[in-house]
């Protein structure tokens, strides 16, 4: 099929699906499927094949997703319902003020959102933000969560050893350290950025969030905890009120920190240790993200709610109501998979960025392009960044290029990669719902801070290519 045609069923496919879930309210879950079922059609692919692709784009998504933002959403839950997020709050408020509250939590984000992947980060910061924006008297927690959700995902797209910036910078030959502590300093401007863009955006409008996120935002830190009656079914809406004890700051804090020193402690090991030797094995278990949440949570249930008086079927009612919210998040996020499977396996994004390597656009621009088009067309930034470089990998290593300027390749690769998220984005749909925002206010937020910081910090590449040419 012609370049001209995969485009255009490309737009008309994104085009429809923004149409079935802004203007006609139709679950996201289904306008996902039934237009990764039509663009699957459209575009080729055999009749027979439409399913067993659609089922192959949940698994793949659902695997780890799954896992993650369930014990993610676990572990939030009993330190929300703890007061420990109030008590963290209540702290730093007390220490700095109302009106530094925001940009503390930021720069705490930051920090968290090196080691860690996003959609895990994010997930186990949500309480935090929702005590953080309750303290600093917001009516809503979009207000902190903005700044937050933003400058964690350029990171994650875009500083070591995050996978996508760390395979390219191995396809390409880049020095990683070089990259790191380049894509580290381009961080600091950004996250300024990133803050006082969010202030203009969420400054124009209100933001009005879902119900059910709207009860959790104005619960938030409550010392007061909802659980079955002895005997009850998990389901049942029968109510018994416990007073507990609030957990301490420093306890709150090893908790949050528990999974983001294990995944820490992993990634370093994989980088020092011989691989495939037992002291290897085991510290690649230890830094897996979904066993260093499962850790983190037994822990928590022990060190947050046993140990200050939570009986274990009140731990169970709480753990188990986190995973209704969750559940959303993991069945949209499946389906956003299955619409980027179909996107890639159609050859769009193979088309656009041979045609564009072909117009002989300078390399620089061409990363940025190309990373763009894949990210635009399949939402995951990890493979747009991977697919990028293993077409750019051949031109790259045959040019006469700087050690700078690789490192500057890859960079731009990320950029990429991170502007004009939608909703074919995983991390769209994370953050989008679990701050409760409706899709056309996701594209307002998300999205547009998404593509700002993307396009920004591209330019701050380019200064600094001709500082290095």
């Amino acid at each position: 099929m012609s370049t001209f045609y995969l485009i255009s069923v490309a737009v008309v496919a994104i085009a429809l699906l923004l149409v079935l879930v802004m203007k006609l309210k139709m679950p996201a879950f289904i306008a996902l499927l039934l237009v990764a079922v039509a663009t699957a059609l459209a575009t080729g692919i055999p009749t027979q094949e439409v399913m067993p692709l659609v089922v192959a784009g949940m698994g793949g998504t659902l695997g780890n997703v799954a896992l993650l933002v369930g014990l993610g959403a676990m572990l939030g839950a009993i330190v929300e319902k703890s007061g420990g997020a109030e008590i963290l709050a209540e702290r730093f408020t007390a220490k700095l003020g109302k009106e530094r509250v925001g940009p503390a939590l930021l720069l705490a984000s930051a920090v968290i959102a090196v080691p860690i992947f996003f959609d895990v980060a994010f997930i186990i910061l949500v309480p935090i933000l929702f005590s953080f924006a309750k303290a600093a008297g917001h009516r809503s927690p979009v207000y902190v969560g903005v700044p937050v959700a933003g400058l964690m995902v350029f990171i994650h797209n875009f500083v070591p050893p995050h996978p996508g910036v760390t395979g390219s910078s191995t396809l390409l030959g880049a020095d990683i350290g070089l990259v790191t502590i380049v894509g580290l300093l381009i961080s600091i401007p950004i996250g300024v950025l990133a803050y006082y863009t969010s202030k203009a955006i969420t400054s124009r409008r209100d933001f009005p969030i879902a119900p059910m996120v709207q009860r959790n935002f104005d619960q938030s830190g409550a010392a007061e905890i909802v659980a079955d009656e002895p005997g009850g079914s998990g389901g049942s809406v029968a109510v018994q009120t416990r007073t507990v004890t609030k957990p301490g700051a420093v306890a709150v804090v090893t908790m949050i920190l528990v999974p983001i020193l294990m995944i820490s402690v992993g990634t370093i090991g994989a980088i020092v240790l011989e691989a495939e030797t037992p002291i290897a094995n085991t510290i690649a278990l230890i830094g897996q993200p979904s066993f260093a949440l499962l850790v983190a949570v037994v822990l928590a249930m022990v060190v947050l709610g046993v140990r200050h008086g939570w009986g274990r079927q009140e731990l169970g009612g709480i753990m188990d109501a986190a995973l209704a919210p969750a559940a959303i998040v993991v069945f949209v996020t499946g389906a956003g998979g299955v619409f980027a499977r179909v996107l890639t396996e159609s050859g769009i994004g193979d088309s656009v960025s041979n045609s564009l390597i072909n117009l002989g656009v300078p390399v620089l621009l061409l990363a940025f392009l190309i990373a763009t088009v894949f990210k635009v067309a399949q939402g995951s930034g990890t493979v747009a960044t991977l697919a990028t470089a293993g077409l750019l990998q051949a031109t790259v290593t045959a040019g006469d290029y700087s050690p700078m300027q690789v490192v500057l390749i890859v960079l731009a690769i990320a950029c990429g990669s991170l502007a004009l998220s939608h909703i074919n984005d995983s991390g769209f749909w994370i953050f989008s719902r679990f701050l409760g925002l409706s899709v056309a206010d996701g594209l307002r937020t998300w999205t547009v801070l998404c593509t700002v910081l993307g396009w920004t910090a591209f330019l701050v590449i380019c200064g600094l290519w001709f500082l290095v040419s």
